[in-house]
């Protein structure tokens, strides 16, 4: 099992480390093998496996169990045209190793660098993952001490990095390019469902009665009814949504109705869908609240594109050479690597420290520091 101690949780920062257990028979691989050249830098396989088994821990714990396969059956299967699930996600993984590499060759540039308290904690955190494992455990991963290290000082500078390379775009966004309207709608199922859960999908018949009744709605509420007093006459719940003319829920062609309609209180004709049909009330043409978050995500979107167009811009300007035979070393079937999901701690609030010599152990270890590596690592 592997396992990382409780100092790992203040490394959030840096990609928190992830507590795994591994399986298969550890087979030794050269880490000081170069599997990627970023300009002059070498990317060593002893970094590109430990970054590589962070991932395939957490994709093998929670998408395998998530899609109700085996990891096995997860790595094999087909992704991407004639690609593996395994094939597609190395390449991603590479990329993103890449794009960390990449990101510390620039961080002189916006003056990010390791503080002397950081460099402590990822020396810390180092040591504690080196003592807790066994050896065999950290041959399979590449968890030796430099290797560990590098990762965590990627991370760390790459998020450091993140906010400096977002900074100076334009936070101004109108009212009018923000524009949120709201409506109430109420939807009519074409399948029914029992006290069991069971769905049945209406017959032709059952479709047109729906469908009377629908209209039935629609001409109430148009005729001035309220439209909760309405949707309690015809059986169905009335639900509230904010949208613009872009948007795609609760249904492309419910919005597309009611952001033709010109007026507050308006009403859509019932609209049909190949799953049922709705009826919606235009509420607002400004739902301030909504306007405000659509702001904030447009600010954010445009922050996003200016940290892909330098990183875009940087790799243009950077000659990256992959081995291919070396990457191909690392090999997600043939070994599995999870995360330990128990969260059970001592009096004293640290993990328990539990042997595991088998690799199949999942006594407890710090919950804590099983969160932060998830999204970094997957993408």
């Amino acid at each position: 099992m592997v396992r990382f101690g409780k100092k790992a949780a203040v490394l959030a920062a840096a990609g928190a480390l992830t507590a795994l257990s591994v399986t298969g028979c550890s087979g030794s691989i050269n880490t000081d093998a170069v599997v990627v050249t970023v300009g002059d830098e070498e990317i060593t396989l002893g970094v590109a496996n430990f970054y590589a088994r962070m991932t395939q821990g957490q994709y093998e714990t929670y998408y395998a169990g998530f899609m109700g396969i085996t990891a096995k059956e997860m790595w094999t299967q087909e992704a991407d045209g004639d690609k593996t699930y395994e094939e597609t996600t190395k390449e991603a993984l590479l990329v993103s190793l890449e794009d960390l590499y990449l990101i510390s060759q620039h961080a002189g540039e916006y003056e990010v660098s390791l503080s002397e308290d950081e460099h402590k904690a990822i020396e810390e955190a180092v040591k504690k993952f080196d003592e807790a494992n066994t050896d065999e455990a950290k041959e399979i991963v590449s968890g030796y001490r430099k290797d560990v290290q590098k990762y965590l000082e990627l991370v760390t500078v790459s998020q450091k990095m993140a906010d400096k390379m977002k900074e100076g775009v334009n936070e101004e966004v109108s009212d009018e390019e923000a524009a949120q309207k709201a409506m109430q709608y109420v939807y009519f199922s074409y399948t029914s469902t029992d006290d069991e859960g069971n769905s049945t999908d209406l017959s032709d018949e059952e479709k047109e009665s729906l469908k009377g009744t629908a209209q039935t709605f629609c001409d109430a509420v148009k005729a001035g009814t309220d439209i909760e007093t309405a949707a309690v006459d015809a059986g169905v719940e009335v639900q509230t949504a904010t949208f613009d003319a872009e948007s795609a829920t609760p249904d492309a062609a419910l919005v597309a109705a009611a952001d033709a309609l010109a007026n507050e209180g308006d009403v859509t004709d019932v609209t049909e869908t190949e799953k049922g049909l709705y009826v919606a009330k235009l509420t607002s043409l400004l739902d301030r609240e909504a306007t405000d978050a659509e702001k904030q995500n447009i600010i954010e979107e445009r922050k996003q594109e200016q940290y892909d167009s330098l990183l875009e811009q940087w790799r243009e300007d950077t000659e990256i050479k992959v081995d291919e035979k070396v990457w191909k070393k690392v090999d997600f079937i043939d070994y599995g690597v999870t995360v330990i999901t128990s969260e059970e701690e001592s009096a004293d609030g640290t993990a328990d420290e539990g042997a595991a010599d088998d690799g199949t152990d999942e006594s407890a270890s710090d919950g804590e520091t099983s969160d932060g590596a998830s999204d970094e690592t997957a993408e």
